[in-house]
């Protein structure tokens, strides 16, 4: 009898493990990658990417939840760097590079701990306690700002728009923005809801063209050419079922055995969509805005009657409606009165280059505005808009919160600084976490200057000692590439950007270092079996 071991099999064999630091550093390599990618479009000189989907399908932009949401990420590591800038922009709106960047940095600095026989349990600790340290310096450090005050709005908006494109016309846009949130905002609560600002798009003309219409604007034009172009003191049907005759569900055949008959069955469905608009009409109705499709005789029944009609419009669109006009959707005709309706001053058709919109203004829900957005091309508009989303979610931050801090790495230069000092009063091998957390702070002035072309070592020298001399709001200028006093230049950013970037950014890292074991499953597709995602096949 043999006295040879067997092997024993606990997990099947398509399951890949990888253990202990071979696991921490695929995991932190991952991350580091996924920052690296994104590092070089940070800051109003940072430059952009271009995406190209399997279909040939182009993105143009430098923002960093973009990106990340475009490439095709496998690692799992890596797919949780991505959540943090989506969290990111859920939570603010804007800052989704800068958060994917120090989570980069403090997975980084963390390896080199790991390096130097630190427990990650340790590093962890360090990092928390790091963590809300920072969070209570920020509020120490933060400066408050009333509702009224414009001027600063504008500053944050037009910071947040900084490299994206827009520079050229971030005056015009950011004064779009702050009249925008102001219309939609309820100051008593500090509410303010986005989606009560739409955002249209128009290829033609150029972007200082964009502008904020008092009301709605649908990419819609009217369904038949009879119909009036514009509408005063409008009373707006909004219906989510077809303006045409339904047909028996299923296969059914129907027996004609003479032309009487076939003649009987168009008169009955002419008659059936003449009953639909007379009850539309009697509603009071002089505009229908409808979710389906209208009936080529519905439509010309529509324009004998003088009623403007778009069909088609989408959900988002018409829920849009209803609360900009105080309407309700209806889902069947007999439901449709009076009080259903919705009221706007005026409906009417404009032409925007070879596309026609449908502007609906003087609505009844003042806080329904629209910001159109006009460009050569749509790529640029697409990246204007991206820009415009984050100068909205940075001024709708800064109204609830009501603080902003100095931007252009001032704030993390200080917060660095700071850090440092609270490290010297930890005694544990928590101190080195400490300081690693503060070093990859200045990560982020440091790719700013990096993306202007500047010296970094030089620009963090420089940096460190003017804010060891007590100027705090002491940051890197790219618009005039000097060092000053960035709160007075106009760079501001809402206090909430840093403390998202910084509670997102740890978190992740931590979750990252807790983990000391990796074990994926291939999976079987054709025949064949796809091993363990590979960093050098994602990237």
């Amino acid at each position: 009898m043999s006295n040879e071991k067997q092997p024993i099999y606990i997990m099947p064999e398509n399951v890949q493990r990888t253990v202990g630091r071979d696991a921490q550093r695929n995991n932190i390599l991952a991350a580091k990658i996924i920052a690296d990618t994104v590092k070089t479009t940070l800051g109003p000189k940072g430059m952009d990417k271009m995406l190209v989907d399997s279909v040939g399908n182009i993105i143009i932009t430098n923002d960093g939840v973009t990106i990340l949401e475009e490439m095709e990420i496998e690692h799992p590591a890596a797919k949780m760097m991505v959540d943090i800038a989506k969290t990111q922009e859920n939570e603010v709106g804007d800052g989704t590079t800068t958060a994917v960047l120090l989570a980069g940095k403090l997975l980084e600095n963390a390896e080199k701990l790991l390096d130097m026989k630190i427990h990650p349990t340790v590093i962890i600790k360090g990092y928390k306690l790091a963590t809300v340290q920072a969070e209570k310096i920020l509020e120490e450090i933060a400066i408050p700002v009333n509702y009224d005050r414009d001027d600063i709005l504008r500053y944050v908006a037009m910071t947040a728009m900084t490299g994206k494109g827009a520079e050229n016309d971030k005056e015009k846009l950011a004064d779009i923005i702050v009249r925008a949130i102001k219309r939609v905002s309820n100051q008593a609560n500090k509410t303010i809801n986005l989606d009560d600002i739409k955002i249209e798009k128009s290829k033609g003309q150029a972007i200082e063209n964009s502008e904020l219409i008092q009301g709605l604007v649908i990419d819609k034009e009217r369904v038949n050419i009879e119909m009036p172009t514009l509408v005063n003191s409008a009373k707006i049907a909004l219906v989510d079922f077809a303006l045409e005759v339904r047909g028996p569900e299923g296969e059914t055949r129907i027996s004609i055995t003479s032309p009487e008959q076939l003649q009987g069955f168009m008169d009955r469905e002419e008659k059936m969509l003449k009953e639909m608009t007379s009850k539309i009409l009697a509603s009071g109705a002089n505009v229908v805005f409808c979710q389906r499709g209208i009936d080529d005789l519905a439509q010309y029944y529509l324009a004998k009657l003088g009623i403007y009609a778009c069909r088609r419009v989408s959900k988002s669109d018409m829920e849009k409606l209803a609360r900009a006009t105080g309407g309700h959707i209806i889902s069947n005709i007999n439901e449709l009165n009076t009080q259903e309706l919705g009221k706007a001053s005026i409906v009417r058709e404009v032409s925007q280059g070879e596309d026609k919109m449908t502007y609906i203004e003087g609505c009844e829900n003042p806080r329904a505005v629209t910001i159109l957005i006009r460009g050569g091309t749509g790529h640029v508009i697409d990246e204007i808009e991206r820009a415009i989303r984050d100068g909205l979610g940075d001024i709708s931050s800064v109204l609830k919160q009501g603080k902003i801090v100095a931007g252009a790495g001032a704030i993390e230069i200080e917060l660095s600084k700071k850090l440092r000092e609270f490290s010297s009063t930890l005694s544990g091998r928590e101190q080195l976490a400490v300081e690693e957390f503060a070093r990859a702070l200045e990560s982020i002035p440091s790719a700013l200057a990096e993306n202007a072309g500047l010296d970094p070592i030089d620009i963090i020298t420089e940096l460190r000692a003017r804010h060891d001399k007590g100027e705090r709001y002491t940051g890197i200028n790219l618009l005039s590439n000097k060092i000053e006093n960035v709160l007075e230049a106009g760079v501001i950013e809402p206090m909430k950007t840093k403390t998202q970037a910084l509670s997102s950014a740890s978190e992740v890292a931590m979750m990252i270092l807790r983990i000391d074991d990796v074990l994926a499953a291939n999976s079987k597709q054709n025949g064949k079996i796809n091993s363990m995602p590979n960093l050098s096949e994602d990237f």
